[in-house]
């Protein structure tokens, strides 16, 4: 069997994000095309930011796909801990506030910039049901 990579940046136990990777398996179509099941999604959204984009701590408001089209995209994690995602890379961001915490920056979520010379293009997939 086939697998794809799906880089998820999650909400730990402890109410901070990690990251972990998950197999997806790719067990539908031909041996010229391998697909994955159909996974349910709530819209699609471009943004592009500029050389020298950067956020503050922040958790996302729902669990989706990001998949980087152009530039470099940094996420920084409260322990100090960061990944660089390119173009033609993704990660799944289901980072979000903890049941019955509000949100507190020091301790929840993830901070982003764009890295390079080159603007940072992304496109987000909105996802529907649990995030996992």
């Amino acid at each position: 069997m086939t697998a794809f990579t799906k880089v998820v940046l999650y909400t730990g136990p402890d109410g901070r994000a990690a990251f972990r990777d998950e197999a997806v398996a790719l067990d539908e179509g031909s041996p010229q095309a391998m697909l994955s099941a159909l996974f349910p999604s709530g819209g699609l959204q471009l943004r592009h930011s500029p050389v020298g984009f950067k956020s503050e701590f922040h958790c996302t408001t729902a669990a989706q796909w990001v998949f980087i089209l152009g530039g470099r995209m940094e996420i920084g994690l409260q322990d100090g801990g960061s990944r660089v995602f390119g173009p033609g890379q993704h990660f799944y961001s289901a980072d979000l506030v903890p049941a019955g915490a509000a949100f507190d920056a020091s301790v929840h979520g993830h901070r982003s910039r764009q890295l390079g010379p080159d603007p940072l293009v992304t496109a987000f997939v909105r996802g529907q049901g649990p995030a996992t």
